[in-house]
């Protein structure tokens, strides 16, 4: 526990970070975690059935509390089990549920939480940073990044006013007695889309939630191969998208739009037709112009903008992927697979009563 208490004894923060097999970004998440300054708090690592070395990362860092994650109930994600059982741990009037795979800047947890107090949420949360490095990365996550910030737009989500709530359990601040209120993740054990159902909880209480994009406090790398990225997408996808098919069918029209259009114009051009060259080629400059203004509005690089046109099949692949895998109950994630229906399920009141105990 860093800095001073509160005057009630507990720290103004818990960190809740649920990780299986993270061994290759837990350590960096936790060397930013346990120098942060300015507010009181602790950290909890829960242990999700880990087999390489996360536990030994883990426990590598003084004052950080590995928890093992209780065996996993039928209807239950692993996530949600795991942030339960931390939750069950936890002391702070705040409570912070954050991926292993993040890494927070300095001072990046007292200012998220002055900031909540001042926007008077109950909930704040932070969309991080994306690093990306492999092509399909640079080529996808900006197509994703962009359709996620038209569907959940943080002004609507942040006002109290509108029935639009969003959150990205990337970085999920809230207040412990938010969290007891709605039920905590024992309300929303059977979603895979927990951040999501969690924030329309707490906003149908009544209560504040703030949304935006984090950059200035925490980045993240999601996935480190295309296959985390295929399956990790795979689970998500169609549950953040009302209308999965008919948004890859338009993505994918885009695509022959733009190339098609780059293509008539080169074949245009060397059958000496100079003007249908030039008419091809403006059209598929004001397609990927249209693109590029949509896809900037994501916060990724340059070359990552410009490799967006790529990403555009690609999206339209993993969107109807996962379509296809909820439906048939195929969803596989961190060696689990969770069958269909588990969206934003309604909460398990057997072993909602285990785990609602905090201290």
């Amino acid at each position: 526990m860093t800095e001073a208490t509160l005057a009630s004894g507990r720290p103004a923060v818990s960190v809740i970070v649920p990780a299986r097999n993270e061994e290759a970004c837990l350590g960096a998440c936790l060397q930013s975690l346990v120098a942060q300054t300015g507010v009181s708090y602790e950290i909890f690592v829960i242990d999700d059935g880990s087999t390489d070395r996360t536990r030994e990362i883990a426990q590598s860092f003084p004052g950080v509390q590995v928890v093992d994650a209780q065996p996993l109930p039928a209807g239950w994600t692993g996530k949600n089990n795991a942030m339960v059982c931390g939750a069950r741990q936890a002391a702070g009037e705040w409570l912070l549920f954050t991926d292993a795979d993040t890494v927070h800047l300095p001072g990046s947890l007292a200012r998220s939480l002055t900031e909540a107090i001042q926007r008077r949420a109950s909930l704040l949360s932070y969309s991080p940073r994306q690093d990306v490095d492999s092509l399909s990365e640079k080529a996808v996550m900006p197509v994703i990044f962009a359709e996620l910030a038209a569907t959940y737009r943080p002004s609507q989500v942040s006002d109290p006013a509108s029935r639009a709530a969003a959150a990205n359990g990337q970085y999920l601040l809230i207040s412990r007695e938010a969290y007891r209120a709605v039920g905590g993740h024992a309300s929303v054990a059977a979603s895979l889309l927990e951040d999501v159902a969690l924030a329309s909880a707490v906003k149908r209480s009544g209560r504040r939630i703030f949304f935006r994009y984090g950059g200035d406090a925490v980045r993240t790398r999601m996935y480190r191969s295309f296959g985390e990225l295929r399956d990790g997408w795979t689970k998500n996808l169609a549950l953040l998208f009302p209308s999965p098919v008919r948004l890859a069918v338009l993505r994918i029209t885009e695509f022959v739009l733009i190339s098609g259009s780059a293509i008539l114009a080169a074949i245009a051009a060397a059958g000496n037709r100079p003007r249908v060259a030039a008419v091809m080629a403006l059209a598929a400059m004001v397609f990927y112009a249209l693109l590029l203004k949509r896809i900037r509005r994501a916060h990724f690089s340059w070359d990552a903008n410009l490799l967006s046109l790529l990403g555009l099949p690609l999206f339209s692949y993993l969107l109807l992927r996962s379509k296809l895998a909820h439906r048939e109950g195929t969803v596989t994630w961190k060696g689990r697979t969770y069958g269909a229906g588990q969206t934003h399920a309604a909460p398990i009141d057997s072993y909602q009563g285990m785990h609602s105990g905090m201290p």
